[in-house]
């Protein structure tokens, strides 16, 4: 099967997973009126922590947010919000039953509020980190202490859950070791990417203000002549932008183009990819980074020929989805968003942000690159894997691998202990994806989250039920949706994950069991979508 047909499979895969019953759905999201919800510290939520079983050892540490200048290599020293002066933040490693005891210190200027968010972990909803839904947030010169046990094994990772801090550098991955593991490996090798604008052309907040005006006030009119295979993103692909630059290279804030006096420094036009059902993303990012580094000077593992290393991969991104390969290998996925799956054998991953997947890799002997290519966005990020003599590849280096076998969640089958049992679904919710570039103006059920008002609209759930969520996609853009405090699985036989693809004008069902009580977000792990209102609350009824 040569790459566009198996680009084709892949992208109807994609939207497939559960698409043909949305028809069944019953209607949306419950109304708060009259609802009493869970309180994330109440009663429910301590008898379900008491259930949790706990080895008794805690693994404490202190996370300090603050300024930092960090070198991500190359020269490129940028000044962002770190965790302890550096990004990624100290990997936290701790096995399955322990309690983490994390001190949050905000040191952050300007009386910044901030919080942590334990992403894909399965924990107390008052430890989730989601000012100010959970928690209130952690006020400058302040601290907070998170306590919780880690119940699940897996790949996870944290970082901010207040406005876009998400694109700074205050995050860290967070291996939950399973005692009991059944894999069999030499060494592991966590692998984070990240898109980067913090510091070196602006700042999240700065790229987040400029999307928010949107584009239905350029007056820029007819699009002087899509490429072919538009999808159509109402004005997304602008044609000729008077000498802007399209092919997804960085631009200093000097060289902004504008257009009806609006400012372009941060929006990229024409990011197009078929994996991703036509626009790949809205920010145009100077870096992308594997493990804190730039492509021009990479991160570099060392291992001995022969060796079979198993790659912890994160995407950390705030608008990036990644096509990761090594180049001359195969990666046998072994585990996804912390949960086994069936293996399979593939030579490149497509991973949103917010995913996460295990890989098993035998090593050859020499030096290998392994590229994360920024989907549709004419860039890369770029680390080594060296075993032997040889010369390090270019920055821009593109393996075979990338346009070979690609793989995503939808073609994935969880492992028979962790998929779902048969059960009856008690209550189906349709989560309408709503909003568009022109207005900035996304949305679930075509309702802006407010975080001044959390328990509006919330979707309504019950303990014991089994739940099923229709994600029925309906603009022009993929939408990775993450959902807080639980795992779904994909379809009836599809993987158990926690951040899932839905592609444009697609569906996409998922179930999960309603074991773990609070108030929990539900949102588009693209930082600018869910802050600008992409989010809602799926709440138990008190």
């Amino acid at each position: 099967m040569n790459s566009i047909n198996r680009r084709s499979v892949l992208l109807a895969g994609l939207g497939a997973a559960g698409a043909g019953a949305l028809a069944a759905c019953s209607g949306g999201s419950g109304s708060g009126g009259g609802n009493a919800l869970v309180n994330p510290s109440g009663s429910a939520v301590a008898a379900t922590e008491k259930k949790r079983k706990g080895t008794g050892r805690r693994h404490k540490l202190t996370l300090t947010a603050a300024p930092a200048m960090i070198d991500l290599g190359g020269g490129v020293m940028p000044k962002t919000w770190a965790f302890d002066g550096r990004t990624p933040g100290k990997e936290v490693r701790l096995s399955v039953g322990d309690t983490l005891v994390a001190e949050l210190s905000n040191q952050l200027p300007n009386k910044t509020t901030t919080s942590i968010h334990w992403h894909g972990i399965t924990l107390r909803n008052d430890m989730d980190g989601v000012p100010p839904a959970t928690q209130t947030a952690v006020r400058a010169g302040s601290t907070f202490t998170y306590r919780f046990i880690a119940d699940a094994p897996g790949t996870y990772f944290f970082h901010p859950h207040v406005g876009v801090q998400l694109d700074r550098g205050l995050y860290a991955p967070l291996i939950v070791e399973d005692p009991k593991e059944t894999l069999d490996y030499d060494d592991e090798w966590v692998v984070l990417l990240d898109d980067w604008v913090d510091g070196v052309t602006g700042t999240p907040d700065e790229v987040f203000a400029e999307l928010k005006r949107g584009m239905g006030g350029m007056g820029m009119g007819e699009s002087a002549g899509p490429s072919s295979g538009s999808s159509g993103m109402e004005g997304h692909d602008m044609g000729d932008m008077g000498g802007m630059d399209m092919d997804g290279d960085s631009v200093s804030p000097s060289a902004s183009a504008s257009s009806g006096g609006m400012s372009m420094r941060f929006m990229l036009m024409g990011a197009e990819s078929d994996l991703l059902g036509g626009d790949a993303g809205d920010v145009k990012y100077p870096h992308h980074l594997i493990n804190g580094r730039v492509a021009a000077d990479p991160d570099v593992y060392t291992a001995r020929p022969g060796s079979k290393v198993r790659l912890r991969i994160i995407n950390a991104g705030g608008d990036t989805a990644y096509r990761v390969a090594l180049g001359d290998h195969r990666m046998t996925v072994t585990h996804t968003d912390g949960f086994p799956v069936q293996h399979r054998e593939v030579d490149a991953l497509l991973v949103g942000m917010g995913e996460r997947y295990d890989v098993l890799v035998t090593l050859g002997d020499g030096v290998f690159p392994l590229v994360a290519l920024a989907e549709g966005k004419n860039a890369n990020g770029l680390a080594l894997v060296r075993t032997g003599s040889g010369r390090a590849p270019k920055a821009t280096v593109r393996p075979k691998e990338l346009d070979g076998m690609i793989m995503s969640a939808s073609e994935l089958r969880a492992a028979a202990d962790v998929r779902l049992e048969a059960a009856k679904t008690d209550v189906t919710h349709q989560i309408k994806l709503t909003g568009g570039m022109d207005k900035y103006n996304w949305a679930i059920n075509g309702t802006p989250f407010d975080m001044n008002d959390p328990d509006a609209n919330p979707i309504l759930i019950e303990e014991g039920q089994r739940v099923r969520l229709d994600f029925v996609n309906d603009t022009d853009m993929w939408h990775p949706m993450h959902l807080h405090g639980h795992t779904y699985q994909l379809g009836e036989a599809g993987p158990r994950k926690d951040t899932s693809i839905v592609l444009p004008k697609k569906g996409l069902s998922v179930f999960f069991d309603a074991d773990n009580p609070g108030q929990w977000m539900l949102h588009c792990h693209n930082a600018y979508h869910g802050e600008a209102g992409m989010m809602a609350n799926v709440a138990y009824r008190a």
